[in-house]
């Protein structure tokens, strides 16, 4: 896991409102996080994200999990490097709002 993937998981794996599973199969793609009471999948974008075709690939990977029921969160990398806290209450307002 990269630095803000262990970040947000030191967070979420001890919450007690939601359940969270690291790199989760679903299909054939890997979710960073996900929260199977509420079918979302908790994605940590770094810079790669931004270049080549890597966005084309996001968008079609999110409309796929669309189809399965499964809502996509996408959190810049750098939001949580900066405040990581921040970023897992919004991931909990996501899956439990």
């Amino acid at each position: 896991m990269s630095l803000p993937e262990v970040m947000l998981w030191q967070r979420l794996r001890i919450c007690k409102v939601a359940k969270f599973r690291r790199q989760h199969p679903v299909g054939r793609y890997i979710l960073d996080f996900y929260c199977a009471g509420a079918k979302v999948c908790i994605e940590i974008d770094g810079i790669s994200h931004d270049m080549g075709g890597t966005p084309e690939r996001d968008a079609v990977r999110d409309a796929w999990l669309l189809t399965q029921g499964v809502r996509v969160l996408r959190v810049p990398a750098r939001d949580v490097l900066r405040d990581a806290d921040s970023v897992a209450q919004g991931v909990l307002r996501a899956c439990l709002g």
